[in-house]
């Protein structure tokens, strides 16, 4: 006879060691699913961190711009045949005074050294729109130009004077002692914050002694024909006659306030602006091969 004795404490001890078992293999399970879902989402990780250290550039491209308005075509030309286009497009923060055709006519005939010479003082090496034109805390404000940054300026020819007057409106000129404030900030024409600013004036500035500064006299332009106006709603509108307020500029405003731009004395290095430009493509291409690998990395 065969005797079948249970042991209930026996079976309760198997069963709670069964219990221990399926526990420690569901979590090891889910622990090791866990491991590798964050190891399968290091990729976007490192992808994210990588995006937010790469700096946001907008390239530049200032013929481009100033190519759909038909007005400031002459002003255009000027700066495709003087290469100040270039120097421009390599700029982080600019802003660019433009003269439209009909007021820029005082520049035909001049020599093509000059005429460069006068349009690196229509460049600002900072960004100004109209925001922040009005947020000044002076009446009078001096501004590095191009010009400036070139080494070519003498005593105060590389800096504007901007001035708002007591009815709003702006007047700039040279910062050279006596020059006079003759030029009207007409409009805002194009504005890329805080990359590039279009601003319109009714009249070139020409700074004093400009033309004294050993120009090749021998190497007259003419004008570029202005083109048509096809497109008359996009052109701005022409600017009345300004006068000028020189007597209002306070002289202790106008004098030399401190420059706004940190490259005031030193020479353009187009160097170092080339070398920096392909530096970012560099770091953008290696990043956008950085991409397609762990994509494919992470779809295995």
């Amino acid at each position: 006879m065969v005797y079948d004795i249970k042991l209930p404490g026996f079976q309760r001890e198997d069963h709670t060691h069964l219990i221990k078992a399926k526990m420690s293999f569901l979590s090891n399970k889910f622990i090791g699913k866990a491991a590798t879902m964050d190891f399968r989402a290091l990729p976007f990780l490192v992808v994210a961190a990588l995006l937010v250290w790469i700096p946001r550039t907008t390239a530049i491209n200032i013929t481009r711009l100033l190519g759909e308005y038909p007005s400031f075509s002459t002003y255009n030309d000027y700066l495709k045949q003087t290469h100040l286009d270039e120097q421009i497009n390599k700029r982080q923060t600019i802003t660019v005074l433009a003269v439209d055709n009909s007021n820029i006519g005082v520049l035909s005939g001049k020599p093509l050294g000059l005429i460069k010479k006068i349009l690196c003082t229509h460049v600002v090496l900072d960004y100004y729109d109209m925001d922040k034109l009005s947020d000044m805390p002076k009446k009078s404000t001096l501004l590095t130009t191009l010009l400036q940054a070139s080494g070519a300026a003498r005593n105060q020819q590389g800096f504007l004077n901007i001035t708002k007057k007591s009815s709003g409106d702006y007047f700039l000129g040279s910062a050279v002692k006596g020059a006079p404030l003759d030029s009207k900030l007409v409009q805002q024409v194009v504005v890329k914050p805080y990359n590039i600013s279009v601003l319109q004036l009714s009249s070139p500035i020409i700074a004093p002694g400009l033309d004294g500064m050993g120009v090749n006299e021998t190497t007259p332009i003419t004008a570029p024909a202005a083109s048509p106006k096809k497109t008359p709603a996009k052109s701005p509108a022409e600017a009345p006659d300004a006068e000028a307020p020189a007597a209002e500029v306070p002289a202790e405003e106008a004098s030399a306030p401190e420059p706004s731009d940190a490259p005031a004395d030193a020479p353009v290095n187009e160097a170092d602006d080339e070398g920096s430009s392909k530096s970012s493509i560099t770091r953008v291409t290696s990043v956008g091969s950085l991409l397609i690998v762990l994509g494919y990395v992470f779809l295995m």
